[in-house]
């Protein structure tokens, strides 16, 4: 999170909502933020992700947040380790190749490419997302099939 002197950069930003992946009571964690930023008329939303287990419960409730709440809307961690990788795996699940997506992560990290040890769950969950995403793209589109099949069947 941006220093308190810069919240008021997010009024002109025209910031509507600010989501927060840290834990709560996290050392690092901007005190007051969420006061601060309702003082400002902007909304905020906490998702509890603890650094040393992302979990797909935690990633399922980025993905509704992102999904759900107003824009334009500022998403941001103790120094955005959380919001990379859960954006990169979002991104591939959006479409988006692999390469696009490592380097927007890579602005912040690639936990997958590091032997910090605190990395290592990140970096399992970047792999996984990775394959997850290969998986989705060499499996065929069968409603595609299918209407190809179908004006085969009545062309032919």
């Amino acid at each position: 999170m941006p220093a308190e002197r810069n919240l008021r950069d997010f009024i002109r930003a025209g910031i509507k909502h600010v989501l927060d992946l840290t834990p709560k009571g996290h050392p690092e964690a901007f005190a007051g933020e969420e006061h601060e930023l309702r003082l400002l008329g902007i909304g905020y939303t906490r998702v509890e992700v603890p650094f040393t287990e992302p979990s797909e419960e935690h990633y399922a409730a980025f993905v509704r947040a992102v999904e759900g709440l107003p824009r334009p809307l500022h998403v941001h961690c103790v120094v955005n380790r959380r919001v990379s990788a859960f954006f990169y795996r979002y991104h591939l699940e959006c479409g988006w190749n692999e390469s696009e997506a490592r380097a927007m992560m890579a602005r912040q990290w690639e936990p997958d490419r590091s032997d910090e040890p605190a990395a290592a769950p990140w970096g399992e969950f970047v792999h996984e997302a990775r394959l997850a995403s290969e998986r989705r793209r060499k499996v065929p589109d069968t409603q595609d099939e299918r209407t190809r099949a179908e004006n085969t069947t009545k062309t032919g």
